[in-house]
C-alpha cells in the first residue's frame, strides 16, 4: 500500500509538471528520429536525458534550419526531465517578452521575473527571429541574468550561434547574455532538409 502510494504521488507530480511546461508538442524520447541525416548524435542526446546537465546548471544552444526538429527534441528532452522531477517551462521568445510587457504595466514584473528564475529548465524557442526592442533587451538580459549559474536554458534557432551576437542588437547587453548562455553549454547543430517536409512526401 505504501508503495502503491507513493507511486501514485509520483505520478501525479510528473503529470502536474508536464502540464506546468507548456510544451508546444508531446514529444518523447524514444520517438526521436535518429535515422534522417541531420548530424544528431544519439550519444550526445542519450547523455542530455539523463538530465544531468540540468543537475550542473548547464545551458543547451540547440540551432537549426526551420523543420530540422528543434522544438521537438527540446520537447523530448523537457519531457525526459519532469519525469526525473525537474520544473519546466517552454516559451516562444517572442511570446515571453510581450508577457513580460504586460507585467509592467500591471505591476507584476518583479514576482515575474522570480518565477522565471526558479525554473529548472526554461526553453526558449524562436530565438532571433524577430529584431529586439531596447526594453526587451533590457527583459532579457534580467532573465540571464537571474538564472546564471544556478538554473539551465535552452536556447533554439534558425540562427548559428555567431550570428546571434548581431541579432540583440546592442553591443554591450549582447556580450553580457551571451556571456551568461555561452560558456557552459552544450551544443547540437542541426542540418539537412525540413523533416516536415519529408514526413509531407
Amino acid at each position: 500500500l505504501a508503495d502503491n502510494e507513493l507511486n501514485d504521488r509520483e505520478h501525479r507530480k510528473q503529470r502536474r509538471l508536464l502540464k506546468a511546461a507548456k510544451l508546444k508538442i508531446t514529444a518523447y524520447p524514444q520517438d526521436i528520429d535518429y535515422q534522417h541525416p541531420r548530424g544528431l548524435k544519439k550519444s550526445l542526446v542519450a547523455g542530455l536525458l539523463q538530465c544531468d546537465w540540468i543537475n550542473k546548471h548547464q545551458n543547451l544552444l540547440l540551432t537549426g534550419p526551420c523543420g530540422s526538429g528543434k522544438t521537438y527534441i527540446a520537447c523530448a528532452l523537457a519531457h525526459a526531465a519532469c519525469m526525473k522531477g525537474y520544473r519546466v517551462k517552454y516559451y516562444r521568445l517572442s511570446r515571453l517578452l510581450l508577457e513580460l510587457t504586460q507585467t509592467k504595466a500591471d505591476g507584476s514584473y518583479s514576482k515575474a521575473l522570480q518565477t522565471l528564475a526558479r525554473l529548472d529548465l526554461l526553453i526558449l524557442d524562436d530565438w532571433g527571429l524577430e529584431p529586439l526592442k531596447a526594453p526587451q533587451r533590457n527583459d532579457l538580459m534580467e532573465i540571464m541574468d537571474d538564472r546564471n549559474s544556478s538554473t539551465s536554458t535552452a536556447i533554439l534557432s534558425q540562427l548559428p550561434t555567431d550570428q546571434w551576437y548581431q541579432s540583440i542588437g546592442d553591443n554591450t547587453l549582447a556580450d553580457a547574455i551571451l556571456d551568461r548562455l555561452m560558456h557552459n553549454a552544450h551544443r547540437i547543430k542541426l542540418k539537412g532538409e525540413s523533416l516536415r517536409k519529408k514526413q509531407a512526401i
